[in-house]
């Protein structure tokens, strides 16, 4: 047997029967000879580990805009956080752990710069509104090799675009969709602890004597009641909603939490204070390239004439870092500094 098919019956031997085989896959958009060493799902993991989108990531903005510190997430940090645990959720329960880990390393993608305030101003902005997971399926179809996509398969394409608001046809993917609220509600608290927003002892107890009294504790009883309550049908159904649940005690506290959060930091004028300069930058962006379509890189010119100027300015913009947007900013509009030669 070939390495890869080692794997394929090793996955039949370990995993539930409610978990998703990677040689029953769906298969990709274009049919590509199988790996020898690897199985689809571990490829599609390799090819987005490998993309150009994901290295950019570690310069994205997760909650706190061009904070002054060294410990603060990234959107790249973040996105490692949920694939630990996506994974971890996955082992315990059985499903297949590569095809997890590929969804969670993809999910953010199509991120814009300066996190959701970008994405919210490029809503306002395109006619055709603009959501962070509908680009990160963009970035791994079309955008990425030069144009070329990726090639994934069906079920982490399925898992990527469905992680925020929909449910997946995957438990797997249901997973990771879990795995990055427990991630982003717990790793923004240690951020805005660090950043002087809030302190542990501002969390009600009535949250933290159900979840925890610190960040480890909270994310190990929100995983373990998820794997606890175990599998239920219900995944491409209408009842899918129910296919994965925390215990009741948990869910109440967990969803007391994220309100918590959205009152206490989300909202919160003091780390929001730098928002409306970034949505300013990405605005005057937008408007430039809509009008001077030639000073686009040529691969979003082509793009342009494919899918239209909007949504070509958009793929540019939402691709940028923070760093990059801003000094593309400075060079658009702001005088350069008189140098004597």
């Amino acid at each position: 047997m070939l390495p890869r098919e080692q794997t394929e019956h090793f996955e039949h031997t370990i995993l539930c029967d409610k978990a998703s085989f990677a040689d029953a896959s769906a298969g990709r958009e274009k049919p590509e000879e199988k790996c020898v060493m690897r199985t689809e799902y571990q490829r599609d993991r390799d090819r987005i580990l490998h993309c150009n989108s994901f290295r950019r990531l570690k310069h994205k903005t997760q909650v706190f805009l061009s904070p002054a510190g060294d410990h603060y997430r990234t959107r790249l940090t973040h996105t490692l956080e949920v694939s630990q645990i996506a994974r971890t959720i996955a082992r315990a329960l059985r499903l297949n752990e590569d095809l997890t880990e590929a969804i969670a390393l993809g999910h953010d993608l199509g991120h814009t710069p300066f996190g959701h305030a970008g994405e919210r101003m490029l809503a306002q902005l395109s006619p055709h509104g603009f959501h962070h997971y509908e680009q990160s399926l963009r970035v791994v179809d079309i955008l990425e090799k030069d144009g070329e996509g990726l090639n994934l398969t069906r079920e982490v394409r399925d898992g990527i675009l469905k992680h925020t608001n929909q449910v997946a046809n995957t438990y797997e993917g249901y997973a990771v969709r879990f795995a990055d609220v427990i991630a982003y509600i717990n790793h923004d608290i240690d951020d805005s602890i660090r950043a002087g927003i809030l302190s542990e002892e501002d969390i009600p107890s009535s949250i933290t004597n159900v979840l925890g009294h610190d960040k480890s504790t909270r994310i190990t009883t929100l995983v373990c009641s998820l794997v606890e309550n175990g599998l239920h049908d219900g995944i491409g159904t209408a009842d899918a909603e129910g296919a994965l649940q925390m215990s009741p005690e948990v869910e109440k506290a967990y969803k007391a939490l994220h309100r918590f959060m959205f009152d206490s930091v989300y909202t919160n004028p003091a780390c929001k204070s730098e928002e409306h300069k970034a949505q300013d930058m990405i605005a005057f962006l937008y408007k430039y390239f809509t009008e001077h379509l030639e000073r686009l890189p040529a691969m979003y010119m082509n793009l342009a004439y494919h899918y239209g100027i909007d949504m070509a300015v958009c793929d540019y913009i939402s691709g940028m870092t923070d760093v990059f947007a801003v000094e593309t900013f400075k060079e658009l509009f702001i005088p350069a500094a008189w140098m004597v030669k």
